[in-house]
């Protein structure tokens, strides 16, 4: 099925909404001096009201092409450049782009109202959103512009309406759960990640699912933020809160590195008094003194896939909404 696009609007919508016609309309955007202060201002108010983009309005459909892909990552760049997931999923796309005649243009730090504009205004042919938020607003009018590919579920939309890659995560973080169950460890907290991302929700909602069905209690929890520094934070809250835990299940591999630093300084050994379990299998789990058992997902591959699927949908063909990839638990010296 082909995606649906929402026609950007024209000079004479613009111009029936500042109320002046659309030469005059075409003399403000032309920056002509014949034109009064009130009628600049009104057609400027339209311009913005309607997300109006002068350069790329008056496109033909055949020259409208741009060959340009965004790739959206409503992030902070420190934490986008810092975080070997999001270079695993940059990989994929890359790789998958490398045969094409697509740049890709990167957007960070949650679009503004101006970087909206860019977007919709005919500037890419498509979008790749990474890491969004449940208040990332900017999705539902994206999305409605031009073909759009998520990496994870989105919460605040419904699903039928969205092309996306994910993995189950639930199912994921209940299997890493069920591993430090079976080794015998019996008070399992958790660094859930932020309660307003699919990966946090669906993540803590896993090791609680395992937790519950082995009868243990589900209250030893903490938030992080998928960082470094959010994984050491709340593995100290976790510490103070409950000093006797023996495992750990973190909502991602930086957030174990932070968590087992603290361990370290608290003089508790991994797996010896505390059993650490991460997600991701990224280059991190690797990379300390302790390597990380943790639970894989394909990121690289996930890059790869939803990259495939976005150029399906410029292509005008048929493209499964929702992909769900595979997981899997692999065993270290932390747990």
């Amino acid at each position: 099925m082909t995606n649906s696009r929402v026609a950007p609007p024209t000079l004479e919508e613009v111009a029936a909404a500042a109320g002046v016609s659309r030469s005059t309309a075409s003399r403000v955007i032309n920056g002509s001096p014949q034109v009064s202060p009130a009628v600049i201002e009104a057609v400027n108010d339209a311009i913005t009201s309607l997300n109006y983009i002068p350069n790329r309005a008056a496109r033909s459909l055949a020259n409208r092409q741009t060959m340009a892909i965004a790739l959206v990552v409503p992030e902070d760049t420190r934490r986008f450049f810092g975080d070997p997931y999001f270079a695993a999923i940059v990989d994929g796309i890359s790789r998958s782009l490398d045969s094409t005649d697509y740049v890709l243009n990167l957007q960070l730090a949650g679009p503004s109202r101006k970087a909206i504009r860019y977007l919709t205004g005919g500037n890419v042919d498509g979008a790749l959103v990474v890491s969004h938020h449940s208040g990332d607003n900017f999705l539902s009018t994206i999305s409605s512009a031009l073909p759009v590919v998520v990496n994870g579920r989105p919460l605040n939309l419904d699903e039928q309406d969205n092309y996306f890659v994910d993995v189950d995560n639930t199912s994921a973080a209940q299997l890493g759960t069920q591993h430090l169950i079976s080794i015998g460890r019996t008070r399992i907290a958790t660094i859930a990640g932020p309660s307003d991302m699919p990966a946090g929700v669906d993540r803590s909602l896993g090791w609680r699912n395992a937790l519950a069905a082995a009868g243990q209690p589900t209250n030893r929890l903490a938030f992080g933020d998928f960082s470094l520094a959010g994984g050491a934070a709340a593995m100290r809250e976790l510490l103070e809160r409950w000093p006797d835990l023996d495992a750990v299940f973190v909502a991602s591999d930086l957030m174990a590195m932070g968590a087992m630093s603290v361990l370290r300084q608290r003089g508790k050994g991994v797996p010896t008094d505390v059993a650490v379990v991460g997600f991701d299998d990224s280059p991190a789990a690797v990379n300390g003194d302790v390597k990380l058992t943790t639970v894989r997902q394909p990121a690289t591959e996930m890059g790869e896939m939803m990259t495939r699927m976005l150029l399906q949908l410029l292509r005008g063909q048929q493209v499964e909404k929702r992909v769900i990839m595979d997981t899997s638990l692999v065993i270290r010296d932390s747990a």
